[in-house]
């Protein structure tokens, strides 16, 4: 039996197979260390038996093997004899495969809600992006038309004094233009091409180093494989991370790369990625936009555009990778996860 499901040993999550009875068949590497329980020890058990919510996860149970339909549970809870109970996700698949009735995969509710915030976040990005990329066009067109009349206004006044307003209009008419390119840059395609990425983050060190005098700390995993993708986009995408820690009055910065076995991104499953690690020693994420911070226009620093966060997590998605954050004041970590294909 264990041959028949020997493909799900390699998989990072927890996995376990059960018979028409409810019974534990299988179970993988990943179940076995979650579970900190051995297969021998589960397997011929019943899987009821090890949760303390046994009704409602026997109608749950009931329903996907007749209804054939998948059952999600937050809060099904681990009992283990002697230890702390587990929570965890559970989410059974009916399978009809030798002779065995469902598939239950098992996750620790921390994995779980950071999979739902990934897929959250994916469609409010999406969603900003449009009212941005509309929001940009229709400022762009009235911008031309105001320009051009301060400057017609202008070749008509006497009094050089009164140019000092016009100027004042065609110079903010500018720097509005400039802002509304910006916002409409990252909805061209990436320009993919094999590329190291730590090469990505040295340009990214000399540019900072250059604008604030800062020297980045770098933490580079040599087993890092290169990746694809386009270079300009991804250089932008960390330096907007690394330029608003600079910002926000950082004087320590770090680069930490490293690879990352098994894991889910955006409700994929990859064998590889690349984790990078921006790490600052800044005041930290104002509470309050915490939920907020990578929405355009939000910004915790006064005078800022709010852009910077929300073209690099543009970026990163568009190589269908994440960005997510912890922060506290004096220390504030950004993570980028870029899947290698």
């Amino acid at each position: 039996m264990a041959a028949s499901f020997a493909g799900l040993d390699l998989l990072a999550t927890a996995v376990v197979v059960l018979d028409d009875g409810f019974v534990v068949r299988y179970a993988n590497p990943a179940a076995e260390n979650l579970l900190t329980t051995g297969a021998r020890s589960m397997i011929g058990q019943p899987f009821l038996g090890l949760f303390a919510e046994r009704e409602d996860l026997e109608r749950a149970l009931e329903d996907a093997r007749v209804i054939h339909w998948d059952y999600s549970a937050r809060n099904v809870t681990y009992v283990r004899t002697g230890r702390e109970p587990v929570p965890l996700s559970c989410t059974v698949t009916r399978i009809d495969a030798f002779g065995m009735a469902l598939l239950a995969e098992l996750r620790p509710i921390s994995e779980q809600l950071r999979i739902e915030r990934e897929a959250r976040m994916e469609s409010e990005q999406q969603a900003n992006r449009e009212l941005i990329r509309n929001l940009a066009h229709e400022i762009k067109n009235p911008l031309g038309g105001l320009r051009g009349s301060a400057q017609l206004l202008e070749r008509e006044l006497d009094r050089p004094e009164l140019r000092e307003y016009t100027q004042v209009i065609i110079k903010e008419a500018d720097r509005l233009q400039a802002l509304m390119d910006r916002m409409l840059t990252p909805h061209r395609a990436p320009r993919i091409e094999p590329l190291g990425f730590h090469e990505v983050l040295e340009r990214v060190r000399s540019l900072v180093k250059a604008e604030f005098g800062i020297e980045i700390v770098r933490d580079y995993d040599p087993s890092v494989p290169d990746i694809e993708g386009d270079r300009e986009q991804l250089i932008q995408a960390v330096l907007n991370i690394a330029r608003n820690a600079a910002q926000v009055g950082a004087t320590n910065v770090a680069f930490r790369t490293r690879a990352v076995r098994q894991i889910t991104i955006l409700k994929q499953r990859y064998r590889l990625a690349l984790e990078l690690q921006v790490i600052d020693d800044g005041p930290g994420v104002p509470d309050e936009i915490h939920e907020r911070i990578f929405n355009p226009l939000v910004s915790g620093r006064e005078g800022g555009s709010g852009l910077g966060l929300s073209l690099a997590q543009t970026f990163v998605h568009y190589h269908h990778g994440v960005v997510e954050f912890e922060s506290r004041p004096g220390r504030t970590i950004f993570r980028i996860l870029l899947p290698i294909r």
